[in-house]
């Protein structure tokens, strides 16, 4: 996965580490638990709700600092991340956009992966990508024309979503992918985490399923992580997982990344909605991203990525 993105550097896994970029190493612990999704499928919103359970507290933590991005190089250097995890001593929440072929399986681990229809997260996507400041974009280019692997800017984003979604659904930026611009490949992303859903210590969540029943997903959580939570303390916590509630706090939240786009915790923390495409994507459009379901996804995995569980998949489960 080497180059795939202007914040993912190589890694690689030997005798129980994590290896990443220029051979730093990252040392799991027995009850970490990696955050991973592709971008806009609700990694901050899940990252929040695993802090709340895990410090029993609804105050607001910096996001940035308490669930680090485990494999990016910007805009923190990542030899000051992995320090600053290592320095860490409450159980670790860490995050990652690798798709799973990217990252080290470890048995004593919790993976949590949290999916989106690709048309939503798309939308969503555009939103981030093309109301980065023009500071961020400067820093961007500069990542990525001091990698030699990647050699070039970071490319800009159509203000038009249409053409951001072709570019999206068309464009790979890894070799042998075919969309995803200016990520890796949504598809390729959600196969691999799709294919080791029945690993003991994974758990798949969906963004709709958030939304419809926050509460069970909460409690869902938190059973796998093995969290009791007192019965006086749920209201508030699943006040303080709202998105009302977190965009009311985002600076306090997510301090640092909010402080890379236009407006800030407004743009970063947007409508959290569904649908948007569809008043934006022709036909044409949509028959692009339905071949390409067709292409990369068996049945059941095209129906939980689009539904999650209310797709027809019996509740409270994944279709084997």
């Amino acid at each position: 996965m080497e180059g795939c993105s202007y914040a993912l550097p190589s890694v690689s896994t030997a005798h129980g580490l994590w290896i990443v970029g220029g051979g730093q190493i990252f040392r799991p612990r027995p009850d970490d638990v990696i955050v991973a999704s592709h971008p806009k499928c609700g990694t901050t919103w899940l990252q929040r709700i695993i802090h709340l359970l895990i410090f029993k507290s609804a105050d607001p933590r910096p996001i940035d600092t308490i669930s680090p991005w485990v494999d990016r190089r910007f805009p923190v250097p990542l030899n000051e991340v992995l320090a600053e995890i290592k320095g860490q001593q409450h159980r670790r929440s860490l995050k990652t956009h690798l798709p799973l072929d990217g990252l080290p399986l470890f048995d004593e681990v919790k993976y949590i992966h949290i999916a989106r229809d690709g048309r939503d997260a798309c939308m969503s996507y555009h939103n981030h990508v093309s109301n980065f400041t023009d500071d961020t974009l400067a820093r961007l280019d500069r990542e990525g024309l001091e990698d030699k692997t990647i050699g070039r800017p970071y490319p800009r984003a159509s203000k038009d979503p249409a053409q951001f979604f072709r570019s999206w659904i068309s464009k790979g930026e890894v070799p042998g992918h075919t969309d995803g611009s200016p990520f890796v490949s949504f598809f390729a992303l959600e196969r691999t985490y799709w294919s080791e859903r029945n690993r003991p210590n994974f758990l798949l969540l969906h963004y709709n399923d958030l939304k419809v029943d926050l509460r069970g997903e909460m409690q869902k959580i938190a059973n796998f992580l093995k969290i009791e939570i007192p019965t006086k303390l749920w209201p508030q916590l699943i006040e303080a997982a709202s998105f009302e509630a977190m965009r009311r706090a985002g600076a306090k939240i997510a301090p640092g990344v909010t402080r890379m786009f236009e407006k800030g915790a407004e743009t970063f923390f947007f409508k959290a909605s569904n649908g948007r495409w569809r008043e934006v994507l022709t036909a044409e459009d949509l028959a692009l991203y339905d071949a390409k379901v067709r292409e990369n996804f068996s049945r059941d995995c095209a129906t939980w990525v689009e539904h999650g569980r209310d797709g027809g998949a019996t509740p409270g489960t994944l279709p084997s």
